[in-house]
């Protein structure tokens, strides 16, 4: 069963200060934060780690985002409550679940098959309803675009052409583009049909990308 303690709470109060001093602004996005167990998504043994800004292991070979990441990645999405999201890699689920308490739309999808049915699982105990799917994130859910705004919760070598087609015009991609040790965050906004605008941020260290538009 899972619980959540005033001392959980306190916690995650604790740990949306240290996030806001590392330059976080958007209120909307500590909000959610603060509002999302992150215990939730760790094994027993490990809930001493869960309000720690630190990446953790998940199995299959990776990680719960680090939490600074994680409202990072989400500020730059610059969210709306009306917003369709499309998030690629859906992991542990903890990021989805915090697209989900700023819009409801949201579809995720991960290239692991043990990984997607833990998150199915883990969005079952907490009453979420995101649409979930299994399959090549890197080709995105063209069946399912446009979205307004996508976010790839793993490192690139490329930016997808795939991913820039299912943007809506005015929609953003947020992409970690590098090579397998180190990633520049990015901020792709669709101008035109054709046209695009490329912001550079700061660096991050993400797992790979797995798929046809990512790492083989």
């Amino acid at each position: 069963m899972l619980t959540d303690s005033y001392r959980h709470k306190g916690m995650r109060k604790s740990l949306v200060r240290i996030v806001q001093e590392k330059g976080i602004k958007d209120k909307r996005v500590l909000e959610a934060m603060e509002q999302v167990p992150r215990h939730f998504f760790f094994e027993k043994a490990f809930l001493e780690q869960a309000y720690q800004d630190k990446a953790f292991p998940i199995g299959e070979g990776q990680t719960i985002s680090q939490p600074y990441t994680v409202a990072y990645q989400t500020e730059l999405l610059e969210v709306q409550p009306t917003d369709k999201i499309l998030e690629i890699g859906t992991g542990s689920g903890y990021q989805c679940s915090i697209l989900l308490k700023l819009t409801p739309k949201v579809y995720t999808i991960e290239y692991n098959e043990v990984l997607y049915h833990k998150a199915n699982r883990q969005f079952q105990l907490m009453g979420l309803t995101p649409h979930t799917f299994l399959g090549d994130g890197s080709e995105g859910l063209p069946q399912h675009a446009p979205f307004n705004k996508i976010i790839v919760t793993a490192g690139a070598p490329i930016i997808p052409k795939t991913l820039l087609r299912q943007l809506t015009i005015g929609g953003k991609l947020v992409i970690p583009v590098g090579d397998t040790a180190t990633q520049k965050m990015l901020r792709i906004t669709r101008l035109g049909e054709d046209e695009f605008a490329k912001e550079e941020f700061d660096n991050f260290k993400f797992v790979p990308l797995l798929g046809k538009q990512g790492w083989k």
